[in-house]
C-alpha cells in the first residue's frame, strides 16, 4: 500500500512507550489524526509509566508495556496484538525495546525514522521511512509521520483530560519549581531555585510549590531548596501521581523547570514555562509554547566545551557538564519571569 494515502486508513498503531516528554510530544500527532482522518481507529502502545498520564483521552486503544515484567511483557503484548493487522505502524520511538515490539505489530507499513536520524539501528526494523529534514525540534520531527501518512496540516493541540483533584495548594496565584530533570547534568543548582523562590515571594507575593518525583536527587534537592529560603515553600516533591502533577500545573500560574517530563506536561495544559536550557538546544527540545520564556545559554555552553558556535556542531549535541548549567544566572530567570508577567498579568 502506497503512501501517502489516497483514502484514510482503517487503523493505525502507534509505537512510543517513553519518557514523559515525549509522550507529551506525540499527542500533536494524535490529535491531527484523529481531527483530520476521524474514521480512522488508534492503537497506542505505550509505557506503564506514562500510560495514567493519557488514559482518559478518548478513541484510542491503548495496549500497555510494563518492562518489569521483562520477557512476559512482550508476550503480553503479542496476545493482545493476535489477529489484528494495521495499515500503518508509526514506530515513533528509536530503542532496541521498542524495535522489538515493532516485529510483533502485524502491519503492511512500518514507518520510522529516516536512516540519518535512526539511532540503535531502527531502520532496519522499518519498511518505510520518514523524509530527513535539518533542525527539527522534536515535535516538527514527529509531524514527518503525518505527513508521510499524508496529512499536511498541523494541529498543535494535546488535549489532556484534566481530571479535578483535591486543590493540594490553597494560595493561589503559585509558580511550581520542578527543579530536576531525569539527567543530574540538565539540573540548575538549589542556590539558585532558592533564590528565585525567595525573589518570587518579595518582589510579587506568590506561593511557590516544589514539585518532584520520588527518587533521591530530587528528594535531596528539594531538601537543599528549602533550608535556603528565606520564606516558605510548599514542598510537594514525591506527593504526587501523574494525575495530580497534571492538575497542579494546569492551575499554577507558570513552571520553573529544565529540560524535563513536567515542562512538557505544563506546555500540554497550557500553562507558561520558563525553561532552562544550557546543557540541550532549546530550539530542539524547549517546551513548545514558551519559547519566549526560554532562558537559554546554550550557546554559551557549546562555545565552552567545543570552542565552536551552534551552527558548527551536531543538531542537538548535548554538553554534558554539571558546570553548563551554571552559566545561567538567577538575573536571566527573573528577566524572563518579568517579560512573562507583563505579557500575562497575575
Amino acid at each position: 500500500m502506497p503512501l501517502p494515502f489516497k483514502h484514510p486508513p482503517e487503523n493505525i498503531c502507534i509505537l512510543r512507550l517513553s519518557a514523559i516528554g515525549d509522550v507529551c510530544h506525540t499527542l500533536p500527532i494524535i490529535q491531527t489524526i484523529q481531527k483530520h482522518w476521524p474514521s480512522t481507529k488508534l492503537t497506542w502502545i505505550i509505557g506503564k509509566t506514562e500510560y495514567p498520564l493519557v488514559n482518559e483521552i478518548q478513541n484510542i486503544n491503548f495496549i500497555v508495556f510494563d518492562k518489569a515484567n521483562g520477557l512476559k511483557a512482550y508476550k503480553d503484548i503479542r496476545k493482545q496484538l493476535k489477529n489484528t493487522e494495521f495499515d500503518a505502524l508509526l514506530h515513533m520511538q528509536m530503542s532496541l525495546r521498542t524495535s522489538l515490539i515493532s516485529l510483533l505489530v502485524n502491519s503492511k507499513i512500518k514507518l520510522g525514522f529516516d536512516k540519518q536520524r535512526a539511532k540503535d539501528l531502527q531502520w532496519l526494523f522499518s519498511n518505510t521511512t520518514i523524509p530527513y529534514k535539518e533542525k527539527q525540534h522534536v515535535i516538527d520531527s514527529f509531524f514527518g509521520f503525518t505527513e508521510t501518512l499524508g496529512i499536511t496540516e498541523h494541529e498543535y493541540q494535546w488535549n489532556i483530560p484534566v481530571t479535578r483533584q483535591t486543590p493540594l495548594v490553597d494560595k493561589t496565584p503559585y509558580v511550581v519549581i520542578s527543579p530536576c530533570s531525569s539527567m543530574a547534568y540538565r539540573n540548575w543548582t538549589a542556590e539558585g531555585y532558592a533564590a528565585i523562590a525567595d525573589w518570587l515571594y518579595d518582589q510579587h507575593d506568590m506561593q511557590v510549590v516544589l514539585s518532584g518525583g520520588h527518587s533521591v536527587i530530587e528528594k535531596e534537592m528539594a531538601d537543599k531548596i528549602t533550608r535556603q529560603v528565606k520564606h516558605p515553600v510548599l514542598n510537594l516533591t514525591a506527593k504526587t501521581d501523574l494525575k495530580q502533577l497534571l492538575s497542579l500545573l494546569k492551575d499554577a500560574y507558570c513552571v520553573i523547570s529544565p529540560d524535563s517530563g513536567p515542562a512538557h506536561i505544563a506546555t500540554a495544559v497550557n500553562t507558561p514555562v520558563i525553561g532552562l536550557y544550557a546543557c540541550t538546544n532549546p530550539e530542539r527540545a524547549r517546551p513548545y509554547l514558551s519559547k519566549q520564556w526560554t532562558v537559554n545559554r546554550y550557546p554559551e555552553a557549546i562555545q565552552k566545551k567545543f570552542h565552536s558556535g551552534v551552527e558548527q556542531v551536531k543538531w542537538g549535541k548535548r554538553v554534558r557538564d554539571d558546570w553548563a548549567m551554571k552559566l545561567i544566572t538567577v538575573d536571566d530567570v527573573t528577566a524572563k519571569f518579568n517579560q512573562l508577567s507583563k505579557a500575562n498579568p497575575v
